[in-house]
Parts: C-alpha cells; sequence; structure tokens
C-alpha cells in the first residue's frame, strides 16, 4: 500500500493550518486551526475487511519538568515516547481518501465528542485526553484528530507518523471510549498490509 497527502510530502514540514498549536514571536505559541490533512491511500489488498487509521509523535518528551518553561529546555538526550492524535477504526476498504478539513477543522474545548469521518468509521481517543486531565478549562475526553503542539522549548524536531492499516477485522474488537493501545493490541495478527507517511512539526524556532 501506499500513503499520500497534498497537504505535506513525505519526511516534510506539516503546515500551521494542520497543527493544534503554532509559532508565536510573542506568547511563544497561539492555538492554530487544527484541520486534519488530506490522506489518499492506493494498493489496499482485495482480501482486506476493514482499515485502521492512526497518528503518532513518537518524539514526546517523558517527563516533563521542562515542557514550556522560560528559560529551560527539552534536551535532545531526554528519552522521548509516543503521543497518539488520531485513531479511526471500521474504514470501509472501498475508502481511498480523506479530505483536508472533513474530521477536524478548529479546537474544541473538552473534546470532539461526535468527529465527522468516513461512513461507518468509528474514532477514539487521542493523547490530549491524559495531557489536559485536570485542566479546568480544556478537560475532557478528545475523540478523533488533534494535531501537533510539541513544546515550544524542545531541541528536537517531532516526527508525526501517519500509518494506515489493512486487516482481515470486519470490526475492530474495542468498544466505548478506545484508545490507540487498546487498537494496536486488538490488530495484532491481523494486518495484511500497511502504509506510512511522516511529516515533521516543531514550535522552536531554533529547531526546523
Amino acid at each position: 500500500m501506499q500513503l499520500m497527502s497534498s497537504s505535506f510530502g513525505h519526511r516534510q514540514r506539516i503546515p500551521e493550518e494542520f497543527a493544534f498549536g503554532a509559532p508565536d514571536s510573542v506568547q511563544h505559541l497561539r492555538l492554530s486551526a487544527n484541520r486534519n490533512p488530506h490522506l489518499r491511500w492506493t494498493g489496499v489488498p482485495s482480501t482486506a475487511r476493514s482499515l485502521v487509521l492512526v497518528c503518532v509523535d513518537s518524539d514526546v518528551p517523558t517527563r516533563a519538568d521542562d515542557v514550556n518553561k522560560e528559560g529551560r529546555v527539552v534536551p535532545a538526550s531526554l528519552p522521548r515516547t509516543n503521543f497518539v492524535h488520531w485513531v479511526v477504526v471500521d474504514i470501509a476498504p472501498a475508502v481511498s481518501e480523506i479530505k483536508a478539513g472533513a474530521c477536524s477543522d478548529g479546537i474544541t474545548p473538552r473534546g470532539k465528542q461526535s468527529p465527522a469521518g468516513p461512513a461507518g468509521s468509528r474514532q477514539g481517543l487521542n493523547d490530549y485526553t491524559s495531557w489536559f486531565a485536570g485542566d479546568a478549562e480544556m478537560g475532557g475526553q478528545y475523540f478523533g484528530y488533534d494535531g501537533p503542539c510539541p513544546p515550544w522549548n524542545d531541541e528536537i524536531l517531532h516526527h508525526y507518523h501517519f500509518v494506515l492499516y489493512a486487516t482481515d477485522l470486519e470490526r475492530c474488537p474495542v468498544d466505548g471510549a478506545f484508545t490507540g493501545a487498546q487498537v494496536q493490541a486488538a490488530i495484532e495478527g491481523h494486518v495484511l498490509a500497511e502504509a506510512r507517511l511522516t511529516g515533521t512539526y516543531g514550535l522552536n524556532p531554533a529547531v526546523r
């Protein structure tokens, strides 16, 4: 399979309109348009029964001590972990494209509850759910796509991996407010093919 986008190229910078946060010369960051990027794919196996789409930032700091703190940096040497930005299951194999802005167009405080998506598909929680936990204004369940917003003082550029899986599952065996980790566990042993598109993004003007 091949996964492509008219919004950005493989290993190229993701435009600000598809991010949750954008650079700001005064406040370091400001909220952005938060639109989902365009995605298109080809080469789905004829035996596929459903598709799964995930977007993961693989460069998230494992400690938040220095994140977005004046006079400090998130060091490049710090171990990194994953942050899920989007997880969609039960995409029909006949679907081959998601248009830009079709599933997310703006920031919804406390999270989108019923985000739009391909007919019959279901969208799970992204990791802004845990990031904003306890925040009086933003805390809630964040379903669907919410874009990049890496620390503005991070010494490294972040990489966002959009991965499409073709599976032999008619329905992904997850329910309710499911997570990316639950989906990855559920499709293990059921993946027929996969395709990856990686974009980069950063808010630190010194890192491009």
